[in-house]
């Protein structure tokens, strides 16, 4: 993947700033559609553009975070309107095929838990932003209050990567290691809070309940 990201780098390098800008419309609004799209560390990659003074800082913020809603809404409609058929016939949709069941299935359960917090925290949850839109569609959450949720979450995230990449500058290729572990270390940090609240729900609350109803007799 290193080297289909430098390869990119170094192409983009030749391109006029009104390409430059196309590119980064593209890349923000197919990494909500597919997943493989390495479109942060591309980000990242324009705030070191932007402090060079190749593109402007705040044209690229918008162009991205618009391309991100857009992106987010497409699989959002995907959702609302095939989500019965996502659930029975899962292998017929291609989404399906390159991401793991248990990561649609985990999505829900966020989703029917945290609402639209989930939406508003999308472009922070690594490796889940695909699904997320798909499963706010297919739970048919709110279309007007989901795009200002997804707006939310696309600013402030795509601020975040751009400002560090104008901070780093040349060395802006290292945020991309990090981004690496921050993804691992949010997902297994929700694995485990929403794993640690079904077993709350599913077994502790249920032998509360059970005590309290034994102090009553």
């Amino acid at each position: 993947m290193e080297v289909y990201i430098d390869q990119a780098v170094n192409w983009i390098l030749t391109l006029s700033p009104v390409s430059i800008y196309t590119i980064f419309l593209i890349v923000a609004y197919a990494e909500n559609v597919f997943p493989p799209v390495p479109g942060d560390v591309l980000i990242v990659f324009g705030g070191y553009l932007a402090a060079e003074q190749i593109i402007g800082f705040n044209l690229v913020l918008v162009i991205t975070t618009v391309a991100s809603v857009m992106g987010f809404m497409n699989m959002y409609a995907f959702g609302y309107y095939f989500g019965d058929k996502i659930d029975t016939q899962r292998s017929q949709f291609w989404l399906m095929r390159i991401i793991d069941v248990k990561y649609f299935d985990r999505c829900k359960r966020w989703m029917h838990s945290y609402g639209q917090a989930v939406i508003v925290a999308n472009r922070f949850l690594a490796g889940t932003r695909s699904v997320i839109a798909v499963t706010a569609g297919l739970t048919k959450m709110s279309p007007y209050t989901t795009i200002i949720s997804s707006f939310l979450s696309s600013i402030t995230w795509n601020f975040v990567l751009l400002g560090a990449g104008w901070v780093v500058h040349e060395n802006w290729f290292v945020i991309g290691d990090y981004l690496n572990i921050y993804g691992w270390s949010i997902l297994t940090l929700l694995v485990l809070v929403v794993g640690g609240r079904v077993l709350y729900v599913k077994y502790l609350r249920g032998k509360v309940d059970e005590n309290k109803k034994e102090l009553k007799k």
